[in-house]
């Protein structure tokens, strides 16, 4: 990012308030980017992103597609189009939460709330004439492949699963978002952003986190292959805004580069991409379920 010009553009980092969002949020802005940062806290978002020029908050709850629908329309009577779409914002291993009308939370608040999002910013992101959406998908996504028998975890739940099934639908949905946004000049990215120990393992106990070997019982991070909150932003900022990507999407990304495909049976902790997560038919399907489910606006090719 040393040196890049992004005066003039715009942006929406969701989840820009806290950990990997707010040093996105940081090096957008030092670019000279207007950052519109929609948050479910907006008092605490503000209080995070006070020293930040250039950024906006606006509230938003990417679990009530109502608020996200107003949002949309609150970023798209400011802006007239938007250069970077940066799809931050998650939760991770959850205890079981029904939203809406009884969806499984996880797969909601990172999939469904930006999907939603997405397909009604699409207008501005078609008269950017070269948007890039980025969404942060994780490794996570070897855990499952989508549970198209039962998404929402009707028969039983598992934390790790259902963060597993909905970090493979945000792989999916830049997958498809970039098939049908490409004529347009929209090309999208996922990536897997490394082991970073942030807001993500809120819900987690220090326990789980120690018996995972991530932390030691005072909860300082312990685990060598973990990154610091600005390495793990990284990726993000060059998928958004590295020349050796125009031109490119429908990919995975891992530590700056594409990623190779992973064998099915590959240590989750090795990196790659499973071929499920990268797979246009599979993309095609979710993207289908999702827009019966939300009623997101279609966006047509």
């Amino acid at each position: 990012m040393t040196g890049l010009d992004l005066s003039g553009t715009s942006a929406v980092v969701t989840g820009g308030y806290s950990g990997l969002g707010l040093e996105t949020t940081r090096a957008l802005s030092a670019a000279g980017a207007r950052v519109i940062v929609p948050a479910r806290r907006p008092d605490i978002a503000r209080a995070a992103l006070a020293e930040v020029a250039g950024c906006e908050v606006i509230p938003m709850d990417l679990t009530d597609l109502g608020s996200v629908r107003a949002a949309a329309a609150r970023i798209s009577d400011s802006l007239a189009r938007l250069d970077l779409f940066m799809a931050v914002a998650g939760v991770m291993a959850t205890p079981e939460r029904r939203v809406g009308p009884g969806w499984e939370g996880q797969f909601t608040a990172n999939h469904f709330g930006h999907f939603t999002l997405a397909c009604e910013l699409y207008p501005l992101l078609a008269a950017a004439g070269g948007a890039r959406v980025v969404v942060n998908s994780s490794a996570g996504h070897a855990l499952t492949d989508v549970r198209w028998h039962d998404p929402h975890f009707r028969t039983g739940y598992d934390k790790w699963l259902a963060y597993g099934q909905a970090k493979t639908a945000n792989a999916l949905f830049a997958v498809r978002l970039d098939a049908l946004g490409r004529n347009d000049g929209i090309r999208a990215l996922a990536l897997h952003p490394g082991k970073i120990v942030t807001g993500l393992q809120r819900e987690m106990t220090l326990r789980e986190q120690v018996d995972r070997g991530w932390v030691d019982e005072h909860g300082k991070v312990i685990g060598a292959d973990f990154k610091t909150p600005s390495q793990g932003a990284a990726t993000g900022l060059w998928a958004a805004t590295s020349p050796l990507l125009d031109d490119r999407g429908g990919l995975y990304l891992e530590d700056c580069d594409v990623a190779r495909v992973s064998a099915p049976d590959a240590p989750m902790d090795d990196g790659g991409v499973r071929t499920y997560a990268i797979d246009s038919d599979a993309a095609a399907r979710l993207w289908d379920l999702s827009l019966t489910a939300t009623g997101a606006t279609p966006i047509s090719r």
